[in-house]
């Protein structure tokens, strides 16, 4: 997920290259990013805190403690935004560990690399106006964002942070009906995925329901309706909606025992 940010940051000219500085655990990791992003790579997070201003946080959520809650790193962070994209650790959590920092906690999703990503933003107490307009300024430049309380993050974490890969799903699905009918595999691929693409941005640029779009396509006694009824059969609504329910669930446990 760091990785997606930073080439989509990188992607939309947001900052220049030598105002970025990336860390990774292993020397060959760094050597990595420093040559696919052409930006400063070290190993050692306290330094790149120490000469930041603003930090993100992408690590994995099991990880998290053992970096942050660290007196070191509580000097390298004191007075400065650090900004959190950890599924689980919820801000109160990381106020704790940091408790001079200003905290976001931030979940956005794959498609920032292509700067069609989704950013949901939850900003801690003590956070000034100027850090959640900077934070905004970062995300927007890679997809849309928007601000919810700490409280719906792990709903967002289910519905934005996974949400890509259950559309990738449904997207291989109506595809291999295409194949299924007679299409050409990377024809049906290439019609599924405009079709997605041009549906979610009919919702997004004319502020329709999705439901009111349907009824546009659906006409009396014709093919769009008995897929419709198809689907309805197979409690599609109820298996999403589901989906979701569930991965909500397990997003809350990913900070661990003690993140409650």
């Amino acid at each position: 997920m760091g990785e997606a940010i930073l080439g989509g940051l990188l992607r939309a000219n947001h900052t220049g290259m030598a105002d970025v500085v990336v860390t990774a655990r292993r020397p060959e990791g760094a050597e990595r990013l420093r040559k696919k992003h052409g930006v400063a790579a070290v190993t050692d997070n306290h330094v790149a805190c120490a000469g930041a201003t603003t930090v993100l946080v992408a690590l994995k959520p099991q990880r998290m403690k053992t970096v942050l809650d660290d007196d070191r790193m509580r000097e390298a962070l004191a007075g400065k935004l650090l900004i959190s994209v950890a599924a689980g650790i919820r801000v109160p959590t990381l106020q704790g560990w940091l408790p001079d920092t200003a905290i976001i906690r931030a979940m956005p999703n794959t498609p920032c690399l292509i700067g069609e990503g989704m950013t949901v933003l939850a900003p801690g107490d003590g956070v000034t106006a100027e850090q959640r307009a900077f934070a905004r300024a970062v995300f927007e430049s890679v997809g849309r964002c928007v601000e919810l309380e700490d409280k719906h993050m792990d709903a967002v974490t289910s519905l934005n942070g996974s949400g890509p890969a259950f559309a990738y799903v449904m997207l291989e699905s109506l595809a291999d009906g295409g194949v299924m009918m007679g299409l050409p595999r990377a024809v049906a691929l290439e019609i599924a995925a405009q079709v997605l693409q041009g549906s979610a941005r009919m919702v997004l640029d004319t502020g329709f329901h999705p439901a009111a779009l349907k009824d546009q396509v659906t006409t009396p006694a014709g093919s769009t309706i008995a897929g419709l009824l198809t689907m309805e059969d197979g409690r599609i609504r109820s298996v999403l909606a589901r989906t979701i329910q569930e991965a909500t669930r397990v997003a809350g446990g990913l900070g661990g025992p003690d993140d409650t």
